[in-house]
């Protein structure tokens, strides 16, 4: 029988950073980096989310750079286009390992069957992308001239404003007859995916397939998260019911391979891995020796940190809501607001805009929680942090707008 395992919240709060590589000192210089990192950091986090928006750049770029002090985005393209990663949907569009691709076949099927409607009832301009894909590829969606507008994915049924090429595109990349293999700036370069991507083994019916991908996507999932609890209708990244998600867990609870969790403070039942266990307890012992070393980091709203909302309230105590869809007259935080990770505390927030003809850093509002430590303990890390992230994303200068409270800003003059 599984014994469950009572820790406390800083315990499990700093093996969750570690996992992450957010824990360690954050230097205050660029490290070496390259490719073959960022492709190890990649494997580490599980996968990396990708979003277009852009207020400093995407946040692929953010969250890599925010682990990896050297890092360029022009690794990430590199990867991309020697084929040793691919975009597809797990904790939304993300960047996943090219080794990976087998187990998302669950998702991909689930997708296609949604998606033959649409694709059947586009079939002209399908056909006219799947050839030209043939005969040309890879190509960027500008490549491809609209015969008419068509209701695209967030368009109202009654006001089609997207072109039929581009919503053809994106329906068959999510039905993944196509894939993105290369990127300039927010341009995809598609081509016909290759059919020796994904084969089925031989031996094994497509039920028995299926239960061994699901399974090992469920592996991945617990990897990425590393603390898990069954709430999430993400777990696994499959569309289980919630019956499915404690049957799923509770499975892996019997037979050993995951741990309960008692956490001081904390309702939700969560759990671990067998495997990270002795990293858990090694945190909890060195818990009193804690302190916080370096700059602070700024993570973005996708951030893998971040993917579960509610689990960042249990251990960090820190309400975090994106407020991109939120009309602007009703933000607390800004556009797009991110947390700022000193140690192990998530202590504020920094709404950012970078100009890049300017080469100014904006901070439109940089807000602080009120249970953060003294200024005197954060305020010089936050200086060094702030300069660290406008020079790792080209600034020239630094312009912070507001602060709340509006003392702080009387100690940033000077950046």
């Amino acid at each position: 029988m599984t014994t469950t395992l009572r820790t406390t919240k800083a315990a499990v709060r700093r093996f969750l950073l570690h996992t992450q590589l957010l824990l360690e000192r954050w230097p205050a210089e660029p490290g070496t980096s390259g490719p073959d990192q960022v492709m190890r950091l990649i494997r580490t986090l599980g996968c990396v989310q990708i979003d277009p928006v852009a207020a400093v750049t995407g946040n692929q770029h953010l969250v890599l750079g925010a682990r990896d002090p050297g890092y360029d985005p022009a690794y990430l393209h590199t990867l991309l286009r020697e084929h040793k990663v691919f975009e597809y949907f797990a904790n939304a569009a993300c960047v996943i390992p090219m080794e990976d691709y087998a187990y998302f076949e669950p998702v991909r099927a689930r997708l296609r069957e949604r998606l033959n409607p649409s694709l059947q009832s586009l079939e002209i301009t399908v056909q006219h992308v799947l050839q030209r894909l043939a005969e040309e590829g890879p190509l960027p969606s500008k490549a491809f001239r609209a015969v008419e507008r068509v209701s695209g994915y967030w368009d109202r049924p009654d006001a089609p404003k997207t072109k039929d090429t581009s919503l053809a595109l994106n329906l068959l990349l999510d039905s993944a007859a196509i894939r993105v293999v290369a990127r300039q700036g927010n341009e995809r370069y598609f081509q016909i995916t290759e059919p020796n991507l994904y084969q089925q083994r031989p031996g094994l019916s497509v039920e028995q397939e299926t239960h061994m991908q699901q399974q090992a996507l469920l592996d991945k999932y617990i990897h990425a998260y590393r603390v898990v609890d069954t709430r999430d209708a993400r777990l696994g990244w499959l569309k289980w019911s919630a019956a499915e998600r404690r049957a799923q867990i509770a499975a892996r609870v019997a037979d050993g391979r995951m741990i309960p969790l008692e956490i001081e403070g904390v309702i939700t039942p969560y759990y671990i891995r067998a495997e990270d266990v002795e990293l858990l307890l090694r945190m909890q012992q060195d818990e009193t020796h804690y302190e916080a070393s370096g700059p602070v980091r700024f993570l973005p709203p996708l951030d893998n940190l971040l993917w579960r909302r509610e689990r960042i309230v249990d251990l960090f105590d820190f309400h975090y809501k994106w407020e991109i869809y939120t009309p602007e007259a009703k933000r607390t935080y800004g556009y797009y607001a991110m947390p700022i990770l000193h140690g192990d505390r998530l202590i504020g927030r920094m709404d950012p805009r970078l100009d890049r003809k300017t080469g100014t850093l904006t901070v439109r509002l940089l807000s602080m929680e009120e249970n953060a430590p003294p200024v005197e303990e954060w305020m010089s890390d936050f200086r060094d942090g702030l300069a660290f992230f406008a020079t790792m994303h080209g600034a020239q200068s630094i312009k912070v707008e507001k602060t709340v409270p509006a003392a702080l800003k009387k100690g940033l003059k000077s950046l």
